[in-house]
């Protein structure tokens, strides 16, 4: 039995993988915890989520004596935690000792000189990031494994690498356009007008600019563009992407490197049949949906997953039982 702590819980994502935990044999929730100053403190989650059933768990501060009994009791800590606190939370307890699995964006680009530009903020944490894997669970299970500080990925380049990376080798030069949406609670669970479900209508936003373009572009070992989109559903990625492919590749050639997949029970490939966002909602799936047209040399493929699922709490899970071997 590994007990995991999960810091950040009162978001939508410390919730889900709160819930996701619990329902695991082999894992128990060691404690939940928000910050001192945390309006959420000492609420019970399930007066906050309803939905996911009755946890009997209650948030507790996180407190020098409380990261103290999580190094004491936990094997694993799970940071569903802003950026920059991710940050230092995540070196301290990897310096303890524990297993981290950062659901943030502080560790997943190996250059700290990256941070700056795209979070905000100068990485102090050299040392741990040095450690750091990037936890695209089907693609980096060995590294996962063996790592301590596991960097899970956001929910845009999961949907967008699942998608391409079996294709690098067939890539014509010119770069993948990558057209992404999500649902609201991609914008977190704090309120904030613009992200308000009534004010929500479909539109692009981070034109250009987005953190995730790099992020999908490293990972990749190729520049994509890449525009995301808010939409008024509540949870859910769409990505549909273009890529020019080499000119001598085949229907055959493409349906080969997708069958990679075959032996991943949480990916599912289909060739001329489209994915929706239904299809994965409250799965930890993800469908791709793919067509080529050989007289144009360009793939069109469709990926579509949970956002807070895939894309967030039950990818951080998979990299949990890659690492534990459960």
């Amino acid at each position: 039995m590994k007990n995991i702590a999960i810091i950040g819980a009162s978001g939508y994502t410390g919730a889900q993988i709160t819930q996701l935990i619990d329902q695991e044999a082999q894992l128990s929730v060691q404690g939940i915890y928000v910050s001192e100053g945390s309006v959420d403190k000492h609420k019970a989650l399930s007066s906050l989520y309803p939905y996911y059933g009755q946890l009997e768990y209650t948030l507790q501060g996180l407190s020098e004596e409380a990261k103290q009994q999580i190094v004491a009791q936990a094997d694993a800590v799970v940071l569903a935690t802003d950026h920059a606190v991710s940050l230092t939370l995540a070196a301290w307890f990897y310096e303890q000792g524990l297993s981290v699995f950062d659901l943030s964006g502080a560790y997943r680009f190996a250059d700290n000189q990256q941070y700056p530009k795209w979070y905000g903020f100068e990485h102090t944490e050299k040392k741990t990031l040095d450690q750091a894997v990037y936890g695209l669970a089907e693609w980096n299970a060995q590294q996962i494994a063996k790592s301590k500080m596991i960097a899970v990925p956001g929910c845009y380049p999961t949907a967008s690498l699942l998608a391409l990376k079996p294709l690098t080798d067939f890539f014509a030069g010119s770069l993948p356009v990558i057209n992404a949406v999500s649902g609201v609670t991609g914008a977190g669970r704090k309120a904030q007008l613009h992200t308000s479900f009534c004010e929500v209508s479909l539109t692009p936003y981070g034109v250009l600019g987005h953190r995730h373009q790099p992020e999908i572009a490293t990972h990749l070992g190729h520049e994509v563009i890449f525009t995301p989109h808010l939409g008024n559903f509540k949870r859910g990625i769409l990505a549909t992407i273009t890529v020019q492919l080499k000119p001598e590749t085949t229907n055959t050639d493409i349906a080969k490197a997708f069958s990679m997949y075959d032996e991943c029970q949480l990916v599912n490939v289909t060739h001329n049949q489209f994915p929706k966002v239904d299809d994965v909602v409250h799965t930890p799936n993800c469908h791709i949906g793919w067509k080529y047209d050989e007289s144009n040399h360009h793939i069109v493929i469709a990926s579509a997953i949970d956002n807070l699922m895939k894309g967030a709490a039950s990818q951080g899970l998979q990299c949990i039982k890659i690492h534990f071997g459960l």
